[in-house]
């Protein structure tokens, strides 16, 4: 029986450690503060966001969610972000994800200033993260290396294999456990839709990281004995069994990959509160910026 990496109470863990570190700030007369901006009424954003304000809320970080209808003009976006980044209040912005397709989402993303993108998407944040000298690492990503740490489960010297590449997970996922570094120095091959016997790379794997957004991709025949599977995938299927008329499943198939783990994400409760507890933690320490002689 694999070990269950329970995500949900990490994530709790470091809220609370948080808390702390929130009073003392507090005492010190600064309280750090989050503004996430939501463009347009997509329902899994609006939970998304309603989540991080609430988790904020929880441990005495200021919230302010500023919404505006999906027909915003790009420029108004600007001005908001701009605003956002003049404010001595407000430590960390984000803005969620996805945009309605008239937005250019890059060209809003390098208007953040580098200083509050608690997000770690600006190409400043992930240049530095990439030469190893890190400002914001992306939440998701950094989320994993502390459950990792946090388990005890060292990559160093192992075999990874992270399927998907995208910009907020697969990508930083590899440069962070690449780094000479404490909790990295791993061998990382990143696989794709175009990797050739993409089974036979993921036997390969001392550890294995499946963010590629394909429900139960990964099969038991894909994992090998004793291997750490990290799913970063949530993915709706249909289930008429529950009341919602769907399930939550990942990208790995847990029923056949957790016999042979030793080490095993759920989802949910797995990497997903993780994020959030991530994104939180690099609000707080954008906020130290504001104390004497930093």
């Amino acid at each position: 029986m694999a070990v269950l990496i329970d995500g949900k109470q990490v994530a709790e863990d470091i809220k609370n450690e948080l808390q702390k570190e929130v009073e003392e700030l507090k005492a010190k007369g600064i309280t750090p503060g989050l503004a996430a901006v939501l463009i347009g009424d997509n329902p899994a954003s609006i939970t998304y966001v309603n989540s991080k304000a609430k988790a904020c809320e929880k441990i005495g970080i200021y919230s302010e969610v500023i919404t505006r209808p999906a027909e915003i003009q790009q420029e108004e976006l600007a001005e908001i972000v701009r605003d956002l980044n003049n404010r001595d209040d407000i430590d960390g912005i984000l803005v969620q994800s996805p945009l309605p397709k008239h937005l250019k989402e890059f060209e809003i993303t390098l208007i953040i200033d580098p200083a509050k993108d608690v997000d770690g998407f600006h190409p400043h944040n992930v240049g530095m993260m990439l030469i190893g000298n890190p400002g914001f690492l992306p939440c998701t990503p950094n989320g994993i290396m502390e459950l990792m740490r946090r388990y005890g489960i060292d990559p160093s010297g192992k075999e990874v294999v992270i399927i998907g590449r995208s910009n907020i997970v697969g990508k930083p996922m590899a440069a962070l456990l690449v780094q000479k570094a404490k909790g990295a120095n791993a061998t990382v091959t990143i696989a794709h839709s175009r990797t050739k016997d993409i089974a036979a790379v993921c036997r390969r794997a001392d550890i294995l990281i499946a963010a590629i957004g394909v429900p139960e991709f990964v099969r038991g025949d894909m994992v090998k004995e004793g291997a750490v599977i990290i799913d970063v995938g949530v993915n709706r299927v249909d289930d008429a069994t529950k009341k919602k008329g769907y399930s939550l499943v990942g990208d790995v198939n847990f029923a056949e990959c957790e016999p042979k783990a030793s080490y095993i994400t759920p989802v949910p409760g797995g990497v997903g509160p993780m994020t959030i507890a991530m994104l939180l933690t690099n609000t707080v320490i954008s906020s130290r910026r504001r104390l004497p002689g930093k």
